[in-house]
């Protein structure tokens, strides 16, 4: 069975996109940003897409288009609404890529970020059916945000695979809290490391994941 994962975060900017992309290099994944904000266009080098390629080192026939792309650097029902444009999740399909492919999917925000009036970005798992990893801080506060974030996972009756952590180091003793209190698995740790491309992130995979819990056995 392929190595499939919806990636999402406690918050914005934790970390998500670095996650995706060593998975990407870790699984020889293929990479999917359903919606997309902040960013000019499908080309534009700050897309998460493009990220994504530069430090995994994949080219672009490994990631899929986005579905949805707006400029304004907000959630994304205010982005579309700007845009004068409505997120229809029916309009979000898994890509058709062959059947033996590892897939790497990317959340914008959190699990209840707003995508329309009515739905929010646990709807958009929900219609997916992947199993999500969720990314936290390893810093203070994160037990609340890590947990309250499984909550909702599990309330939108969502298969949570496991949470990972970025930060620094000394902040791991919350893990064992996480792990407790959450019912939920941390299965991988990414420090804050000065060089990010894909060697680093395929040597951080190799030290500090579970590599069994991804179908990696090298």
């Amino acid at each position: 069975m392929p190595e499939r994962y919806f990636i999402t975060g406690t918050d914005t900017g934790i970390g998500k996109t670095t996650v995706a992309a060593l998975l990407c290099a870790a699984l020889n994944g293929m990479y999917w940003k359903p919606i997309q904000t902040g960013v000019r266009g499908r080309e534009d080098a700050a897309s998460d897409r493009r990220t994504v390629m530069r430090l995994a080192g994949i080219p672009a026939s490994r990631t899929i288009p986005e579905t949805f792309i707006f400029k304004p650097p907000v959630s994304p029902h205010l982005a579309a609404q700007r845009a004068g444009v409505r997120i229809d999740l029916g309009a979000v399909k898994l890509p058709r890529i062959a059947p033996n492919e590892n897939l790497i999917v990317e959340g914008a925000g959190g699990v209840l970020v707003p995508i329309n009036k009515r739905e929010t970005m646990a709807d958009l798992m929900r219609r997916l059916k992947l199993p999500v990893l969720l990314v936290a801080r390893t810093a203070l506060g994160t037990i609340n945000h890590t947990l309250l974030s499984v909550a909702a996972l599990r309330a939108a009756r969502l298969k949570v695979h496991g949470v990972i952590m970025v930060g620094p180091r000394d902040r791991l003793e919350n893990r064992e809290a996480i792990e407790r209190y959450g019912d939920v698995r941390v299965l991988g740790y990414l420090p804050w490391m000065k060089k990010l491309d894909r060697g680093s992130l395929l040597s951080a995979f190799r030290k500090h994941f579970d590599r069994s819990a991804f179908g990696a056995r090298a």
